[in-house]
């Protein structure tokens, strides 16, 4: 783990804001004052993040909420879930702990997803999962809407089924991997 390559990315095509999160200018983050990115997070080009879908009503609302050390990767759809209940259609908050990698080309509309969980690429993380801590979601894995994926476990497949559990050293590699890989995503001058 300690052999991944340096990334660098053109200064001028990212945006860093005081708390260290570094977003794409080719990212679509629509209705930001609805996201909330806890610091040090990383948003690649051409990833979707959908603040702007959120219950109706006055004022703001926290519509997606990421912690420190998250990794969105190219190509990634983050969007609440949704359902009609007693007739109203409604948009419910997706919350996204610490050290959360989600790998390239995924969309995702959980409600929860814990602490240092890896999503693959290409996943589809249906409306209203739950990933629990130190989770793992395999490359190209479909999780079906309201799965529970059971902390320090391996889903993969289509749909999404339990393969195998984790060893507990997953929260300090998955921390390690994301604190890595963010100190080495550097910038370049254009």
């Amino acid at each position: 783990m300690n052999t991944l390559p340096v990334v660098n990315y053109v200064k001028s095509e990212y945006i860093e804001t005081d708390t260290g999160n570094k977003v794409s200018r080719r990212a679509t983050i629509a209705g930001a004052q609805n996201i909330i990115l806890g610091g040090k997070t990383i948003i690649a080009n051409a990833a979707i993040i959908r603040g702007d879908l959120r219950r109706t009503g006055p004022g703001h609302a926290v519509v997606i909420s990421l912690g420190r050390y998250c990794l969105v990767g190219e190509g990634c759809v983050m969007r609440p879930p949704y359902k009609t209940y007693r007739g109203n259609f409604n948009y419910y908050p997706m919350k996204i702990g610490d050290h959360v990698h989600i790998g390239a080309g995924s969309v995702v509309e959980a409600a929860t997803i814990g602490n240092h969980v890896e999503i693959g690429k290409n996943c589809v993380i249906g409306k209203f999962t739950i990933i629990k801590d130190c989770a793992k979601i395999a490359d190209n894995t479909i999780l079906p809407p309201n799965t529970v994926v059971p902390a320090l476990s391996l889903f993969a497949g289509s749909p999404g089924q339990f393969i195998e559990d984790l060893p507990e050293t997953t929260q300090e590699l998955v921390e390690a991997y994301t604190k890595l890989y963010y100190n080495r995503f550097l910038p370049v001058e254009s």
